[in-house]
């Protein structure tokens, strides 16, 4: 079939299904990613007091290394910080410990180190993220591991050309239709043009980068994005967007329209959410991570809840390949301190010291608490299990 025409929506969910298929059959690691609902089912049937119970605070319910990198705020200032709130909600910030020790600990396996370095990994884990909740007035950060120092170096010297070559190949104002982006049906050039008349998305836009007020912002090109994993399935456009000052300056800007879905992360009981899934994403990522909130704006659009934001050249993920010993007991170390900057910002000085001597409680030999160490063996080996069961199913329907 062409690529460059439009699916229909039956063609189009089938074609997103088999993307995601393929993808988390990748590794074991790509599975881990990609299937938060078996994460957030075997906590389902944990008993009660088997993790500890934090401070109810937004968390990201989904807190894996893919979910976390460089991201600009509106002035192109660079921070380290989640980067994916698909799943947030105001809940137990053990969870995303959890979810990020296991994600870790894939990695590791997946670079083919021994059990002892995951034992120090998740060690640790606990000392980085109880430095990320005495907050950085407190200490110095930790020193960057190369994964993370790389990406940001990166992002840093990144501008706008390197994005229109990444994403649209070239930095002519059109998006190319091919294996990623896909042609629209009438109904959704129509939704997305009224949407992009809204004063709030020209309020949000031109917010951004020292953009003028008064300029004029127009809708040049959007396009569905065959992008991600676990949102494979749902709406998703890329729209390109041009800029012109009053004084006939021309910019462009490239934004990403995702749907918010109902998360399958468990909220504290009690816990005041917006009821709504797009504006729980942005209530969440405002205080998670302040960089990417204050660039994010819920809208509805064909009648369901999306999350628009304007991509910035410097938004990256760390995309590890290969760990070697040292830099995966680093990362262990940096990533949880990020987690622990983004859970401590929102309590008091009380609630930190307090939810501080909780997590490292059973550290006094060195190791990880128990908890954590048992919780990430037991996910291990149910996902590393689910992984080769569902790479026979692709190999079967691939001979079928």
């Amino acid at each position: 079939m062409p690529e460059t025409r439009s699916f229909g929506p039956e063609e189009r969910a089938a074609v997103l299904e088999r993307q995601r298929t393929l993808k988390m059959a990748k590794s074991a690691h790509a599975f881990v990613r990609g299937n938060t609902l078996k994460f957030y089912e075997w906590l389902d049937g944990l008993a009660r007091g088997r993790l500890p119970e934090g401070p109810p605070v937004w968390i990201c319910g989904d807190c894996h290394l893919g979910n976390l990198g460089p991201l600009a705020d509106a002035d192109g200032r660079v921070d380290i910080q989640v980067r994916d709130l698909d799943q947030t909600v105001i809940g137990n910030p053990t969870h995303d410990l959890v979810r990020l020790g296991l994600s870790l600990a894939s990695a590791a396996r997946g670079s083919d180190l021994p059990g002892v370095v995951t034992a120090r990994m998740l060690e640790e884990m606990i000392r980085g993220y109880e430095r990320g909740l005495a907050g950085s007035e407190a200490n110095t950060p930790p020193p960057e591991p190369d994964a993370v120092r790389t990406v940001r170096h990166r992002a840093l010297g990144r501008q706008w050309k390197h994005l229109a070559r990444e994403r649209l190949k070239d930095a002519e104002p059109t998006i190319p239709l091919g294996r990623k982006f896909w042609a629209l049906d009438r109904e959704e050039r129509a939704a997305l043009g009224e949407l992009f008349g809204q004063e709030a998305v020209r309020r949000l836009v031109l917010a951004l980068n020292g953009r003028v007020a008064e300029a004029d912002l127009r809708l040049i090109d959007a396009a569905y994005w065959m992008k991600g994993c676990s949102s494979l399935g749902f709406l998703r456009y890329a729209a390109l967007v041009r800029i012109v000052e009053p004084e006939g300056k021309r910019r462009l800007a490239l934004v990403d329209l995702k749907e918010a879905v109902e998360a399958a992360a468990p909220p504290a009981p009690g816990a005041e959410m917006p009821a709504n899934p797009a504006e729980r994403v942005v209530a969440g990522a405002r205080a998670l991570s302040p960089n990417l909130g204050e660039r994010m704006l819920p809208v509805q659009l064909l009648g369901k809840p999306v999350v628009m934001r304007e991509l910035a050249p410097q938004d990256l993920k760390l995309d590890v390949g290969q760990f070697s010993s040292a830099e995966a007991v680093r990362a262990a170390h940096y990533l949880a301190y990020v987690v622990g900057q983004a859970h401590g910002r929102q309590m008091d000085e009380a609630t930190r010291a307090g939810w501080r001597s909780e997590v490292t409680k059973g550290m006094g030999g060195g190791e990880a608490p128990s908890w954590l160490w048992s919780s990430v063996v037991e996910l291990a080996g149910r996902h590393e299990v689910g992984y080769l069961d569902h790479c026979r199913r692709y190999a079967t329907a691939q001979a079928a």
